[in-house]
């Protein structure tokens, strides 16, 4: 297999232009999914209707969780270019009319369009990079897409604040326009489309079993404890609905010719495990950056500017360890090592920030979020990077 270093200069720089669109669109996704945090406050002022708060964040993840497989399989049944630019659009038409929005109803109904446009952005990024890139080469770019991930994900409260604080909450969704514009426009010219050589058979069944399968958990996890009670029978109706349906969806993904997700890869020992592993660095990665802006602005008193700024620390410790070990996959031909040390530092990041109190320093907190980065940047990407190669294309 040819590396990078090998290919014609014309190849090498065609991949240079393609990444860098594809960086912005990993940007445009993961930026969406923290930056609201900050600003819902001062949206309720001017919008009313405190009580559906919660939905403005659970229905644009309702959509991307969604929509995310079904992504990943139209790119492999039409070719990732058509998939990627379908997405986008969605997205940009999302984010406008978020802005444009005139009351909580409409924001939340936007929210969730947008939702369904950010769940091809991440899924066919990642895609691209294991159709352009030789395997040996890929643990450098997947460790710049998960120093990419990681910043985007911490700097999303900091900059939802600065435009709360600066000019609007709107700005928080009309900056994907711009980005989002020439991410498409590079991705149109750069990004070859793979020729459709077969009729293929849509899992439509499967797709909604899925569908209905993970909007039963994302709905139970996100209004179980504050809209209801976790004991009320809508939220037991919910977790009974999400175990009958996803075992629905096991049953037919057994039988269908060309299943949303062939159950063979989790026979795959490397998949398997990735898989879980994944799930518990999101919970951990995602769980700190929804926490720490609260911790900050209600415990320690900070505005919300700084308290997106003082999560600096665990951006730091993620972009560097993110970048370090994906330039040592490159070099050295192995990863292992890099998830085995990344999630024991991540146990030990999250259990010191479990022990931040009232009287905890901002030096201690820094530190202790510093830790976390570290460990999460041995890991992140190194995941998919483990996944690419250990499957057929």
């Amino acid at each position: 297999m040819s590396t990078a270093a090998q290919l014609p200069e014309a190849q090498r720089q065609r991949v240079r232009v393609i990444f860098g669109a594809l960086i912005l669109v990993f940007l445009l996704a993961s930026l969406d999914q923290t930056i609201v945090a900050t600003a819902l406050p001062t949206i309720v002022g001017e919008l009313g209707g405190l009580q559906h708060l919660s939905w403005v964040v659970t229905a644009y993840l309702l959509a991307a969780t969604v929509s995310g497989p079904l992504y990943g399989k139209f790119g492999d049944l039409y070719g990732r270019k058509i998939v990627l630019q379908i997405a986008i659009v969605i997205f940009l038409i999302g984010s406008a009319l978020c802005g444009l929005s005139q009351n909580m109803a409409e924001l939340i109904s936007f929210r969730a369009l947008q939702g369904l446009g950010a769940g091809g952005l991440i899924v066919t990024a990642i895609a691209v990079v294991g159709d352009v890139i030789p395997p040996r080469d890929r643990g450098r770019y997947q460790g710049i897409f998960g120093a990419t991930f990681g910043v985007s994900t911490i700097i999303g409260p900091l900059l939802g604040g600065f435009f709360v604080d600066n000019l609007s909450w709107r700005w928080i969704f009309y900056v994907n326009l711009p980005v989002g514009a020439v991410a498409f426009i590079v991705i149109g010219a750069a990004l070859r489309s793979r020729p459709v050589t077969k009729q293929h058979k849509i899992d439509y069944l499967g797709a909604a079993l899925l569908a209905g399968g993970l909007s039963s958990i994302v709905l139970f996890t996100s209004l179980g404890g504050t809209t209801w009670s976790w004991n009320s029978t809508r939220i037991i109706a919910l977790i009974v609905l999400a175990v009958v349906l996803l075992t629905a969806f096991v049953f037919v993904e057994s039988r269908v010719p060309e299943p949303i997700l062939p159950l063979s890869l989790f026979k795959n020992r490397t998949f398997a495990v990735t898989s879980a592993v994944g799930f518990i660095v999101g919970l951990s990665l995602f769980g700190a950056v929804t926490y720490l802006p609260l911790y900050l602005q209600i415990v320690k008193g900070v505005s919300p500017t700084r308290s997106g700024l003082q999560l600096t620390p665990l951006m730091l410790g993620l972009l560097v360890t993110s970048i370090l070990s994906g330039q040592l996959i490159t070099r050295w031909g192995k990863y292992r090592i890099f998830p085995i040390i990344g999630t024991a530092v991540v146990s030990v990041g999250m259990v010191l920030l479990s022990r931040l109190g009232i009287g905890t320093s901002l030096w201690v907190a820094a530190l202790d979020m510093v830790v976390l980065g570290l460990g999460l940047g041995m890991v992140m990407q190194v995941l998919v990077l483990a996944v690419q190669n250990a499957l057929d294309y």
